[in-house]
């Protein structure tokens, strides 16, 4: 019979304040070896090689006691700036409740009362469903099977100059030639037309074999801003064309533009929306995709189609309670 460890859990414990006091010097030279030397080289180039030891609300610290002002906030997640208080006091208290994480069997409570938060605070009133991923790119991801399910059809349509990600299926919905070099070919039947450009939008979806139109409410990439009739009228085109209208709301969404999400500003609601990025307050990895009921339902159309699309880490309690928290600090 083989022998079974049985000492204690304690004795296997990390000390990670120690481990990073004693080898916080050693980051470049770790990257360098076993991550990316190309970016170490970047950082040292232009002068951020700096040794970081804290950071708070909107600020890094570093070793030599410098403060320095966080304008990337990491790729937009910290809506609420790093470590607060209230995120931070929610993942204790979910390590602290001993939950039963993970039950692929079951369903989490937690996963069900961020999404009833999410339907509250959600556009208009027709999103009424959620299912939860581990970032914005999955998000996307999810998002292209959930239209071809929903609409019977392949084709998707995507606007120059965006940006949804960079796993296969949403770099092949990815406007930026950067990404996309010495990646492809790309996804078929997913076409590219000019942002702000209705008459175009109408040409493309006008065969009438478009499953969805993804398109960021403001592009990130170079912070490119629609007309007034921009976003209604494509919306309007959507149903013309019976092509379901995707915003993705990653990183404009959850108060990033002055009000919960930015398609509020024109008052669109969408058939699907994206969220991610700001979701956990940073901490943790986590995005969702919302949609109208009966989209859903084309997803999930029977019981043996309940796990037809899974997400195995995406809706762990950790992500879960960390979005109960953050959404709990916007709303307030």
């Amino acid at each position: 019979m083989p022998t079974i460890n049985t000492r204690p859990v304690a004795d296997a414990a990390i000390d990670i304040p120690a481990m990073i006091a004693e080898r916080l010097t050693d980051k470049f030279q770790l990257h360098e070896r076993y991550i990316n030397p190309q970016m170490v080289r970047v950082l040292k180039t232009i002068g951020f090689d700096r040794q970081y030891v804290r950071g708070h609300g909107a600020y890094l610290y570093d070793d030599a006691g410098d403060q320095y002002l966080d304008l990337l906030s990491g790729w937009g997640v910290f809506a609420l700036g790093r470590n607060h208080p209230a995120v931070n006091e929610a993942l204790k208290d979910v390590l602290d409740a001993d939950l039963p994480n993970l039950g692929q069997m079951d369903v989490s409570l937690l996963a069900g009362l961020l999404a009833e938060e999410l339907v509250e605070v959600a556009p208009g009133s027709s999103l009424e469903r959620v299912f939860f991923t581990n970032s914005g790119t999955e998000a996307v991801e999810g998002a292209i099977k959930l239209a071809r399910v929903a609409t019977g059809r392949e084709k998707f349509v995507f606007c120059k100059g965006s940006f949804h990600g960079l796993s296969m299926g949403s770099l092949s919905l990815n406007g930026g030639k950067e990404f996309r070099t010495g990646f492809g070919p790309f996804l078929p039947g997913f076409e590219s037309v000019p942002f702000n450009d209705l008459a175009a939008l109408d040409e493309a979806l006008s065969g009438g074999d478009v499953a969805g139109f993804i398109v960021e409410p403001i592009q990130g990439k170079g912070v490119h801003i629609p007309s007034d009739e921009y976003l209604p009228e494509a919306a309007r085109l959507c149903r013309k064309h019976g092509t379901l209208f995707i915003a993705d709301e990653i990183q404009t969404g959850l108060g990033r533009t002055g009000t919960m999400w930015a398609v509020e500003h024109w008052n669109v609601e969408p058939d699907v929306m994206l969220v991610a990025k700001a979701l956990s307050g940073g901490q943790i990895p986590v995005g969702a995709i919302m949609g109208r009921r009966d989209v859903f339902d084309r997803l999930f159309s029977s019981m043996d189609r309940a796990v037809v699309h899974s997400s195995t880490f995406g809706s762990n309690n950790m992500a879960m309670g960390a979005g109960l928290a953050t959404l709990r600090v916007m709303r307030e």
